[in-house]
């Protein structure tokens, strides 16, 4: 790929960002209350006022914004069990995600480790990851919150479980693709299995390691926000639903993007991480 000017690259970001917010103004003052059919089941979801556009209309990016510097000037406010500030939902949302996805790399990366060095081990351990790894993260939570009976711990639960395959399917490929020059010097110079994988294999692997742990953080990131929405209580997830029950579409999209940025701020981090470690031949 050819280097990109980044201050072309800046301005076209600036134009479509221009575009997306004209076209949101035009779509938003052109949106006037419906008044045709509702659904049914719809109208007693969100009642009959709001499902008719006779309340909370969609927000224009002005008022959006006024929200978001509201939210922003004081974001760790108390005022009652469900009413928090944004910046007390994300920190409970952002310590249950590294709490998870820090126990999946415990996890993962050792057994990695042993799956990609050991054809023995991942023959046997094969068939229960092929098994467990598409099943939705989510369908865990009601077998979570039954035998753990805390929804935080649950949630914790979750994001182990959606971060540990990436890490370890990654950790493993990255191992077994070692070159095999590599380890046959290791193997020419007497050195140990132990001082092997911590010398050679792990340099290596690290930046098939780290996209793994790369991948596994959106992943993780993703998964909180519906995890908190089942079990409610705190976190930015319980917001937005929170936000939704009071009908207030522009706090809603106020959380949104506040959840991108972040998840977009976790990611180029661990984008950092993985250029540190890759390596040139």
């Amino acid at each position: 790929m050819r280097a990109t000017r980044p201050f072309a690259s800046l301005a076209l970001s600036a134009l479509i960002l221009t575009v997306l917010v004209a076209l949101w103004q035009i779509a938003s003052s052109t949106g006037a209350s419906g008044t045709g059919q509702v659904d049914a089941e719809y109208a007693a979801l969100v009642g009959a006022a709001a499902a008719a556009g006779g309340q909370s209309p969609f927000p224009s990016p002005a008022e959006v914004g006024m929200r978001m510097l509201e939210h922003l000037a004081d974001p760790f406010y108390v005022r009652g069990t469900n009413d928090q500030g944004i910046g007390i939902q994300l920190a409970y949302s952002l310590g249950r995600v590294l709490a998870g996805y820090a126990l999946a790399a415990l996890l993962a990366i050792p057994l990695g480790f042993a799956i990609g060095m050991s054809p023995l081990v991942y023959g046997a351990l094969n068939p229960f990851i092929q098994v467990l790894r598409p099943i939705s993260p989510l369908a865990w939570m009601p077998l979570a919150l039954y035998t753990i009976r805390d929804s935080g711990a649950s949630s914790i639960f979750v994001i182990f479980i959606c971060s540990i395959w990436p890490m370890l399917l990654n950790t493993a490929f990255g191992v077994a693709s070692v070159r095999r020059e590599w380890l046959n010097v290791a193997r020419t110079l007497e050195c140990g299995r132990l001082r092997t994988a911590l010398h050679v294999i792990l340099p290596a692997a690290a930046p098939t390691i780290m996209t793994g742990m790369r991948i596994s953080i959106g992943i993780a990131w993703l998964v909180i926000v519906a995890a908190e929405m089942l079990v409610g209580g705190t976190g930015i997830g319980y917001f937005v639903w929170n936000q939704w029950n009071n009908l207030s579409l522009a706090d809603i999209i106020t959380a949104i993007l506040v959840i991108g940025i972040v998840g977009m701020a976790l990611d180029q981090a661990l984008a950092v991480a993985t250029r540190a470690v890759a390596y040139q031949d």
